[in-house]
């Protein structure tokens, strides 16, 4: 990917010190949290287990983001004990410590065996700690380039900043919808904030409210002039109904259902934000198989409320692969090209290799409708790093490849 360039967020200040304060003072399953935790002191990290290729090179590009965007003095050491320690071991053990989870971080452990013999005590309760000294965080070996990565970023940024996730954010990687893959500009002012000098391990919720305009002004003094959005709470009925939708285990009758209750809580709340167009992209994904039309409605319909919202470029993207997909099966490529290209930049800007590599498998199907054939055979090349970056061994990407050059209307 090319060098980052930081991006302060198209936000307020006044919106952003609320969600600072949920998403510091709050756990994902709604329970509150009485003071303020962060490291106090400079920060060691250390890696155990069996790294996957590729780990150490996005581990030092994240560092020096943390450093250079957030002001966080973190470094590496080889030996000895470790504020946060980073163990890579397979898939399979980490769902044998906790069965849905892809990746995970612990308070007051150092490895996965000591979090087996502790997994029920006090001390790995994350509602009852108090000061941030030793965490671990536990990454596959066995996946993606880009999943441990993913992982890296999202566990990482949870063993020193804020414990919470909130679907209201469209710019954030402190959501559980999986949009963005590595922290984003937000995330970094987010970060920046928390290790402010102002700030500190005990303080109570109204003590940091009381600091953080003063906060903000400095780190991100564009955040005054900006309108406050101030968007609704998210309900526990539509995140439930929504990971419903999401959850392998149930049947996809069930799941449709959910899909539905979530769009309809949506539609009944007014939202016309990221969440409202989640809703409905996600019951295209159900029902593109089986009801192709009604999916691109749904999709359609996505469109309509992400158009114009700032922070949702990624959300764009991602649905660009549905509606893209349908006009090429259709020999609309032209119309598929249109959509592509801006879509391609975000998913590069936002350095998601495994969307960007499906965009481009796309384009080239889109240009090859339009006869542009070397255009397509060098489009589709470049597509291949990215996959397997993406999606890792080379059977999936060629499924991926396989999947997309079937979308191509037969010849008459």
């Amino acid at each position: 990917f090319a060098p980052r360039i930081p991006r302060p967020p198209q936000r307020s200040n006044a919106d952003i010190a609320r969600d600072f304060l949920d998403l510091h003072f709050a756990l994902e399953g709604g329970s509150t949290l009485p003071q303020f935790t962060r490291f106090e002191g400079p920060i060691s990290l250390r890696v155990t287990g069996d790294p996957a290729p590729g780990f150490t090179r996005d581990l030092n590009t994240l560092l020096a983001r943390l450093r250079d965007e957030a002001g966080i003095s973190i470094s590496r050491v080889s030996s000895g004990g470790a504020n946060i320690t980073i163990q890579s071991v397979t898939r399979a053990e980490i769902r044998r410590a906790l069965p849905k989870a892809a990746c995970f971080v612990v308070p007051n452990v150092s490895s996965l065996a000591e979090y087996r013999r502790n997994r029920r005590a006090a001390r790995t309760n994350w509602s009852l700690l108090r000061s941030r000294e030793r965490l671990a965080v536990f990454i596959p070996n066995d996946v993606s380039p880009q999943e441990v990565r993913d992982c890296l970023h999202e566990e990482l940024a949870q063993a020193i900043g804020p414990l919470n996730d909130l679907y209201r954010l469209p710019d954030s990687i402190f959501n559980d919808d999986n949009i963005h893959a590595v922290l984003t500009g937000f995330d970094m002012l987010i970060l920046r904030a928390t290790y402010a000098p102002e700030l500190r391990t005990g303080m109570s919720r109204a003590e940091v409210e009381a600091r953080l305009p003063a906060i903000l002004t400095r780190l991100n003094p564009g955040g005054n002039q900006a309108a406050t959005q101030w968007l609704p709470e998210t309900p526990r009925a539509w995140i439930t109904a929504f990971e419903q939708a999401l959850g392998p285990q149930a049947s996809l009758r069930d799941r449709l259902r959910s899909a539905n209750r979530a769009a309809a809580i949506a539609r009944d709340l007014g939202w016309q934000d990221h969440r409202r167009a989640l809703s409905h992209y996600t019951l295209g994904r159900m029902l593109r198989i089986r009801e192709p039309e009604l999916a691109q409605k749904h999709f359609r319909t996505a469109e309509s409320f992400l158009a114009g919202l700032p922070g949702t470029r990624m959300h764009q993207a991602k649905l660009t692969v549905q509606l893209a997909a349908w006009d090429i099966a259709h020999g609309n490529g032209a119309a598929a090209m249109k959509r592509l290209e801006p879509a391609a930049a975000a998913a590069a800007q936002h350095e998601n290799a495994a969307l960007l590599a499906t965009l481009l498998m796309l384009q080239a199907e889109a240009l090859e409708l339009a006869g542009r054939n070397a255009e397509a055979r060098r489009v589709r090349l470049d597509s291949l790093g990215w996959a397997r970056y993406g999606f890792g061994p080379d059977w999936v990407v060629e499924a991926r490849l396989e999947e997309i050059a079937a979308l191509r209307p037969s010849a008459p």
